[in-house]
């Protein structure tokens, strides 16, 4: 591209959108690029403020910041997203369907690394409903050497760092412990919590139990709901340290592996968490989701949701940020809770 004065502009090509701000009345791209100047848009173009202008020159090697946002939306890309059209140099990615999103961290720091070029993300590992915003990606001048983005693929790969996984469990049995609610001493809140949770993700209750504090009773009711194939087996309550609490034990002898019994969180340090060898889930749910707001079962029900196998590593991964300040008024998830 090329600076020229704009009373010299009448007949040139515009190599990028031109902006115009009335504030609080409008805020948007007066001329697209690739409009021809004409004399009646130089006056339009001076009260913008606009007394010189980029107009396009084709150079080898060198992309318009359009062309460049596209190709950093491609290496971004991947089902059930939407793009938006270029508006300004910039590209944003929304969610067409309700699921798990994820970022591949490692390889968006990679590109970022990169000079003049940025891709922003939501953070991964987070629900997404249709029409949120996943992503926004652009080049930071008007034109950029085409050998930033090569490096920038080079280091994307081929598989799209940004994924969005529906949901893919269908079904759950509760088993609730504690002979307190078995004797019919106390009445049971704690399923309506957990049910109403798992509807957010598409999850029916199929079965619910009381299997007091018996852990035997507990066990073969874990495994009944498994033989029976459903999806997800939540324990709720009983995963204290309390002599009665047998629900972490029944876990243990239900024939599950178990990735974890304790979390490094706040609320929520007592989930325990195992997969059967075909990767039926079994969790059992502290005291502290019946009452609190958000706690560790909120930050691991969207990968259990689209079918994810969490590991060791990723629990130990959820220290930094895994301190629920406790707000006045929840606005969990947009808020610092298990972002590390």
């Amino acid at each position: 591209m090329k600076l020229i004065r704009t009373e010299e502009a009448v007949g040139h090509v515009l190599c990028h959108d031109m902006t115009q701000i009335i504030p609080g009345v409008y805020k948007d791209a007066r001329f697209r690029k690739g409009h021809i100047v004409t004399e009646e848009d130089i006056p339009v173009l001076l009260a913008m403020g606009k007394e010189n202008l980029y107009v396009w020159e084709k150079t080898e090697g060198m992309l318009h910041e359009d062309e460049a946002a596209q190709r950093l939306c491609n290496l971004c890309i991947g089902e059930h997203m939407r793009p938006s059209a270029v508006k300004e140099g910039k590209i944003e990615l929304t969610a067409d369907t309700d699921g798990l999103f994820e970022v591949d961290t490692e390889r968006l720091y990679a590109v970022n690394a990169i000079d003049e070029l940025m891709i922003a993300t939501r953070h991964t590992d987070t629900a997404v409903h249709p029409g949120d915003k996943l992503a926004g990606m652009r080049v930071i001048p008007l034109v950029i050497d085409e050998e930033k983005l090569i490096r920038a693929e080079q280091a994307a790969g081929s598989r799209p760092i940004l994924r969005v996984t529906p949901w893919k469990l269908k079904t759950a049995a509760i088993i609730t412990t504690g002979s307190e609610v078995a004797k019919g001493l106390i009445r049971d809140s704690f399923t309506p919590v957990v049910q109403q949770k798992l509807a957010a993700f598409g999850i029916g209750t199929v079965s619910h139990t009381l299997a007091g504090d018996d852990q035997e009773r507990i066990r073969d009711e874990i495994i009944r709901a498994h033989e029976a194939g459903t999806d997800l087996i939540l324990c709720t309550g009983g995963m204290s340290v309390d002599p009665d609490d047998r629900t972490p034990g029944a876990i243990a002898r239900s024939g599950v592996k178990v990735v974890t019994y304790g979390a490094p969180t706040l609320p929520g340090a007592m989930f325990c968490l195992g997969y059967y060898e075909d990767g039926t889930p079994v969790a059992g749910l502290p005291g502290c989701v019946m009452y609190a707001a958000a706690t560790i079962f909120d930050l691991v029900m969207p990968r259990i949701a689209a079918g994810v196998s969490l590991t060791r590593e990723d629990f130990i991964r959820l220290g930094h940020g895994g301190l629920c300040l406790g707000c006045e008024t929840c606005h969990y998830p947009v808020c610092s809770f298990g972002r590390g």
